[in-house]
Order: C-alpha cells, then sequence, then structure tokens
C-alpha cells in the first residue's frame, strides 16, 4: 500500500478529469460515456468505504434476528426462508428495522443523492431526535 498518492486523491483525480475535461471536450456519444465511468467509478469508491462496514453491520443485525452464525449470503438466504415460510414478518421484534437499515445503507452506497433516500434520512434524524 502507497501512502501517496491517497485512494481519494487517485479516484478523485479520475473522476474529475472525466468531468471537468473529458465530457466537456468530447462528442456527444463520448461525453455519456465518460460520464457513466465517473459515475461508476463514484460507486466504486463508495463501496470501498462505506461497503465492508455496512456488510458487517448487517450481518451482526442477522445473527441477532436469526440467532445462528454464518457468512452474510447465507444469512440472508435464511432470514428470507424465514420471511416466505411465515416465521419472521414485518411484525416480528428487528425485522423491520434490519430491513430499513439494510436499505439505507445500501442506498448510501448506490444512489446517495436519491430523494427518498435524502427523505428517509431526515425522517430518521427526526425521529432519532425525538427519542
Amino acid at each position: 500500500m502507497q501512502d501517496q498518492p491517497t485512494l481519494d486523491e487517485l479516484l478523485g483525480g479520475v473522476i474529475d478529469f472525466l468531468r471537468e475535461t473529458v465530457v466537456p471536450e468530447a462528442k456527444p456519444r463520448t461525453a455519456f460515456q465518460a460520464r457513466v465511468a465517473a459515475s461508476t467509478l463514484e460507486l466504486v469508491w463508495r463501496q470501498i468505504e462505506f461497503g465492508a462496514p455496512a456488510e458487517e453491520q448487517e450481518k451482526q443485525r442477522l445473527i441477532g434476528l436469526l440467532g445462528v452464525n454464518g457468512d452474510l449470503a447465507e444469512l440472508n438466504e435464511q432470514l428470507a426462508d424465514a420471511l416466505a415460510d411465515g416465521r419472521l414478518d414485518v411484525q416480528s421484534p428487528g425485522v423491520a428495522r434490519h430491513l430499513r437499515a439494510t436499505t439505507l445503507e445500501k442506498l448510501a452506497v448506490d444512489q446517495p443523492h436519491y430523494s427518498g433516500y435524502r427523505a428517509a434520512l431526515r425522517e430518521a434524524a427526526e425521529t432519532a431526535k425525538d427519542s
């Protein structure tokens, strides 16, 4: 692992180059592809930054809900089975909270500018403030 430049500097530099240099100077199709490439790099950047901690939190919530250990994919499959066969539902303790938290964590990586995500964050902040 190198000290300089940092991952943020590397990705940020390429994203800025695509958005500020390539897009304005390119033909329409190439400009579109450059915008897609920049958006893809931003997604990768967020996945690196937020992905592992979010997956660990999701795994810990699933262990608490299901009372078993396993990898994230196995635990999600067990949750899906429990929801499908009625052993758990959204009224079961912790299920709705888990589903909401997992959705927000995934949106933080995939669609952080999505208006519904922003509204849900504001609502969660207001709820936390009132608690």
